[in-house]
């Protein structure tokens, strides 16, 4: 990777649809750090203790299963889009600081349910194979896909996992994905943080979307082209950047994508 210049930070808040109160995670004797939010109903559904104005999780020095077993009370409850069998990282709210040591790992369907922040990789991809300004390559994603099907996206974008650190995420999401190798792609850069917080759209408003996406810039070489490995994209295309721009203010984009590529024409 090249010299990383300092990223720039978006931030994108829409308010829930619903109140929402503060969620704590007790570990142990430890002070409760928050976590997250969830609505009172979800809370006294889990049988959550109150505690300073909203309501904490109680778990003791390993709280990965008394995660777990909130995770399955809301799966038996009908409250989780669909079981990922994934484990994402649980941390204290961030407030748009870089991310420290997870607290815990919770299974990927529960974290729109309990306002817990997730963390996504971005690849935003330009290539000097169009006429003029260099074109962007973008992705169609998979009509299969439980979020935002068939929608245009970035050349790359997932979710960053319990198991990855954020340069293993950006790697293995790149290949699966796009099957680029990073060490096949030029210029490449950490260029932008961007933190979203909207009401959830598979939950029928229980659930809220808290995500810091760290998005990278590379050039991808005119010999290079895009091949997905893992059956989550239609095609890529390489367009444009008016075609971009029209598309985005139509809009064919995921709200990630249309705020890393043109953040002027989101509303």
């Amino acid at each position: 990777m090249t010299g990383t210049p300092t990223p720039s930070l978006l931030r994108y808040e829409r308010a829930p649809l619903r109140p929402r109160d503060p969620l704590w995670l007790r570990i142990g004797a430890a002070t409760p750090v928050r976590i997250g939010s969830v609505e009172a109903e979800v809370a006294q559904a889990l049988a959550l203790a109150s505690f300073d104005a909203g309501w904490c999780i109680h778990a003791f020095s390993r709280p990965d299963a008394t995660l777990a077993t909130l995770a399955q009370t809301l799966r038996e409850r009908g409250l989780l889009g669909v079981w990922r069998d994934e484990l994402l990282p649980v941390h204290a709210e961030s407030g748009g600081l870089p991310l420290g040591e997870p607290l815990g790992r919770i299974e990927r369907a529960a974290v729109r349910a309990l306002g817990i922040a997730t963390r996504a990789v971005h690849l935003h991809g330009v290539s000097p194979q169009t006429p003029g300004a260099n074109g962007v390559w973008v992705q169609l994603r998979s009509l299969n896909k439980a979020n935002d099907p068939g929608l245009w996206d970035t050349l790359m974008g997932g979710m960053v996992s319990a198991a990855d650190t954020l340069e293993q995420a950006l790697a293995r999401e790149t290949w699966e994905e796009a099957g680029l190798r990073l060490e096949a792609l030029q210029d490449l850069v950490h260029a932008g943080v961007l933190e979203i917080r909207k009401p959830s759209e598979t939950l029928g408003g229980v659930g809220y979307t808290v995500e810091r996406i760290d998005w990278y810039r590379c050039t991808v070489p005119t010999e290079v082209l895009p091949v997905n490995q893992d059956g989550e994209v239609e095609r890529f295309e390489l367009v444009s950047p008016d075609r971009l721009r029209t598309d985005v203010a139509a809009g064919r984009y995921t709200l990630e994508a249309a705020l890393i590529l043109a953040p002027d024409l989101v509303r």
